[in-house]
């Protein structure tokens, strides 16, 4: 019972991480007209930032993160700052499913990487698999037609980005523990969105900008208590969210729990459906359908490859725990 109830469990506690994190997408698009990008990102971190010292009491430890890697680790927060601006900026101009569709495209961008940076071998299977799911971002964004949302370059600088970060979390998880790289990628946050702060006085409002821009140069205003509190809430979602995470990975094997990290894309959908009335187009789900049953097929002959390689009583493959933000 123990051998099938843990990943049932773990399973089960991805799901509801994967829901508490849509309820970040929930309230930027609810907010993210009245205020500045970067003004959330700093309230957000804020609060986000003493979290991590919460994490690292529960590694066991005192004192201030420390590492052996600052440049690394600098670079990752760099990259997820701007997976994370680029992302919200976003979401103020696409749909909420057809956000989560482009950002299905994240483990194909990162085996993508892993071939070009970490020299990890891709058979023709899946490359072609890749192929079908970079067909599919692109029915997505539709680039060149009329239907084109210029939200879809920030979507997919956005999963961009995060996969990029993904490459040296890969590197950084065999030296520095998951609440240090939360640590400095929190106070990359923090310092960007002060030094960044002075940007939209400096360029001002576009005129006739679409909705992403008008996001990143909008006017900071002082938030009535109410929508400070949501600010506030994104540091306390991510903190929520990444427990989670972390709990459902220690339940059971990575490549058992990652396809149900596309459960992120229905909840997005149902979000969608139910406050903005959003119905995905057909471009979309077909587009969707395809960069997910692609990024399934990838962890599958991931999975396959792995199981080859071990001997018949060798160890278990090793897993890598999610990165974490």
């Amino acid at each position: 019972m123990s051998r099938l109830g843990s990943p049932i469990r773990g399973a089960a506690t991805l799901a509801l991480a994967l829901l508490i994190f849509s309820l970040q997408d929930i309230a930027v698009k609810w907010i993210g007209g009245s205020y500045n990008v970067l003004e959330i990102v700093l309230i957000r971190s804020l609060v986000a930032l003493p979290c991590t010292f919460l994490f690292l009491r529960l590694e066991g430890r005192n004192g201030l993160p420390t590492t052996t890697r600052p440049v690394l680790e600098y670079a990752r927060g760099v990259l997820l700052f701007l997976s994370f601006t680029t992302y919200m900026m976003g979401l103020a101009a696409l749909p909420l499913a057809e956000m989560a569709a482009i950002r299905n495209s994240g483990p194909l961008m990162i085996t993508l990487f892993s071939v070009l940076w970490l020299g990890e071998q891709v058979g023709p299977r899946r490359w072609l698999a890749l192929a079908v799911g970079f067909a599919g971002v692109l029915l997505i964004v539709q680039p060149g037609s009329a239907a084109f949302n210029p939200g879809s370059l920030y979507a997919l600088l956005a999963t961009l980005t995060y996969a990029l970060s993904v490459m040296i979390t890969r590197r950084l998880q065999t030296t520095d523990s998951s609440a240090t790289m939360a640590y400095f990628s929190s106070l990359v946050y923090l310092v960007a969105a002060i030094a960044l702060a002075p940007l939209s006085a400096l360029v001002g409002a576009q005129q006739g900008a679409d909705a992403s821009l008008a996001f990143l140069f909008r006017a900071w205003t002082v938030p009535t208590l109410f929508d400070a509190g949501i600010m506030a809430g994104l540091g306390l979602i991510w903190a929520a969210g990444m427990t989670f995470v972390a709990r459902a990975y220690s339940m059971a094997p990575a490549s058992i729990m990652a396809p149900f990290e596309y459960l992120a894309l229905l909840y997005s959908v149902l979000w969608g459906l139910l406050l903005w009335n959003e119905v995905p187009t057909w471009l979309t789900v077909i587009g969707a359908a395809l960069t997910v049953g692609s990024g399934l097929y990838v962890l599958y002959r991931e999975r396959v490859r792995k199981t080859r390689v071990l001997a018949p009583d060798g160890p278990a493959p090793h897993e890598e725990p999610a990165p974490t933000g």
